[in-house]
C-alpha cells in the first residue's frame, strides 16, 4: 500500500497531463490549470522544506562552530530580506530593493567573476589539441573569441561575419542534436515514471 498509493497518484496526474496536450476540450483545459494551479502549490511547500533545511544545516553547524560568522550572516539575511519586503515593500526606493540592489547583486557578481578563472582552467583542458576534432573544437572557439572582440570589427568585417556563421550553423546544429537528445531523455524518463517502471523517487524501494 505504501508504494501503490503513490504509484497511482503519479500515474493518474501524469496521464491527465500527457492526455491535455491531444484535446482542444475545455474540460480537459480546466484540468490543466487546475493541475497547474495545484504544482504552484507544491513548489511552495518545496520552498519551505528547503528554507528549513537551510536553517537546520547552518545551526547545526554554528554550534559546531564551522564558519559560524558567515552562517549568521546567511541567516540574518534569509530572514531580514522577507521582513523587509513585508514591511518596506517591492518598489524601486524601498529597503528591499536597495539591500538586493547594494548587497545581493554584488555578492552574485563576486560570486560569478570568480567562476571566470575555473572556465577558463576547464577551457585550457579542453582546448588541447590532441586529434582533430580537438583542432576543430580550438580552430572554432578562437574564431568566435576573435569575432565577438569589439576591436576586430574596426579592423575587418571578415571575422564577424565568420562568427555569426559557426554560432547559426555549426553551433547551432550540435545545439539543436543535444536539445533532441535531452527532450528523448526527459520522455523517456516521464514514461518510466508514470508506468512505474522508475521507482527511485519511492526512498529507492
Amino acid at each position: 500500500m505504501q508504494q501503490r498509493l503513490p504509484i497511482a497518484v503519479c500515474f493518474i496526474a501524469g496521464a491527465l497531463m500527457f492526455l491535455q496536450y491531444f484535446s482542444p476540450h475545455p474540460v480537459a483545459r480546466a484540468v490543466f490549470v487546475t493541475i497547474n494551479d495545484y504544482w504552484q502549490i507544491i513548489f511552495a511547500f518545496t520552498l519551505l522544506v528547503g528554507i528549513a533545511a537551510f536553517v537546520r544545516t547552518n545551526l547545526r553547524q554554528i554550534s559546531r562552530g564551522k564558519e559560524a560568522p558567515y552562517r549568521l550572516i546567511g541567516l540574518a539575511g534569509l530572514v531580514l530580506m522577507p521582513v523587509l519586503a513585508v514591511f518596506g515593500g517591492i518598489k524601486i526606493e524601498s529597503p528591499f530593493q536597495w539591500a538586493f540592489e547594494n548587497m545581493l547583486a554584488p555578492m552574485q557578481a563576486t560570486v560569478f567573476s570568480l567562476l571566470a578563472f575555473f572556465v577558463a582552467s576547464a577551457s585550457f583542458r579542453g582546448f588541447r589539441a590532441r586529434n582533430a576534432q580537438a583542432v576543430i573544437l580550438l580552430a572554432a572557439a578562437l574564431v568566435v573569441l576573435i569575432g565577438r572582440v569589439p576591436i576586430t570589427e574596426m579592423i575587418s568585417d571578415t571575422f564577424p561575419k565568420i562568427t555569426f556563421w559557426v554560432q547559426n550553423y555549426p553551433s547551432m546544429a550540435a545545439r539543436r542534436g543535444i536539445l533532441i537528445g535531452i527532450g528523448l531523455g526527459s520522455m523517456t524518463t516521464a514514461l518510466r515514471v508514470i508506468l512505474g517502471i522508475e521507482r527511485t523517487y519511492l526512498r529507492g524501494e
